[in-house]
């Protein structure tokens, strides 16, 4: 089990769509990253810097993350992401 430390969040990126809202299936080159990603831990948060932070994110939680932000990492075949909560940009409800 991977338990992110500090501000740091714990997410698995969603599957990038296959196919187009018309209908249209996209081979692999014409898939875009995917930016939403379900959070599957969070640190602690705490003093950070010298500034107290309170992590406003939670297990289950969809988010939007920076298209180049984080750390890939890959942990008994699965592969995710650790990112900073400032990374974080959106929640999707």
């Amino acid at each position: 089990m991977i338990k992110p430390l500090g501000d740091r969040v714990l997410v698995k990126m969603v599957e990038a769509e296959t196919t187009t809202k018309s209908g249209i299936i996209l081979n692999a080159g014409a898939q875009e990253k995917p930016q939403i990603a379900e959070v599957v831990a969070v640190g602690p948060g705490g003093m950070i810097d010298g500034e107290k932070v309170e992590m406003q994110v939670k297990v289950g939680d969809r988010v939007i993350t920076g298209k180049y932000s984080g750390t890939e990492v890959k942990y008994e075949g699965v592969e995710y992401l650790i990112v900073r909560q400032s990374d974080v940009l959106a929640i999707v409800e």
